[in-house]
């Protein structure tokens, strides 16, 4: 497995939850890394993104200012913490990795992205 998503649970409006994804090595060194979600009936969307250098993350104006992604070399991590949580996050939450150059920037394109998780649920009741 190249990318494992996991972290995911039900949780009432207004909780957090932080969703973390293993990489393998050889991935999480050459990839920016990115969380999408798809909530049912729905096309799969960017959430956020971090560059491979770590320098620069980038969100989708619907969780700004509540989520944060960060990533972690020495464990070839990358979370997505998730405060202030809505019922309209609740959503198939998936990682995934973009090959880029170190200080290249962010895509926020499912098509551009190589490699992807497994996907873990969030539920946010109302």
């Amino acid at each position: 497995v190249q990318l494992q998503a996991y972290g995911g649970g039900l949780v009432q409006a207004g909780g957090s939850l932080r969703l973390s994804c293993a990489a393998s090595g050889r991935i999480f060194s050459s990839h920016a890394m990115g969380w999408f979600r798809q909530a049912p009936g729905k096309e799969r969307e960017f959430v956020a993104g971090i560059m491979r250098s770590g320098g620069s993350s980038y969100y989708a104006d619907s969780v700004k200012g509540r989520f944060t992604i960060s990533r972690d070399k020495a464990k070839n991590t990358v979370a997505l913490q998730m405060n202030s949580l809505k019922p309209e996050d609740t959503a198939v939450y998936y990682c995934a990795g973009q090959r880029r150059s170190y200080f290249a920037g962010i895509s926020t394109v499912v098509d551009e992205y190589d490699y992807w998780g497994q996907g873990t649920h969030v539920t946010v009741s109302s």
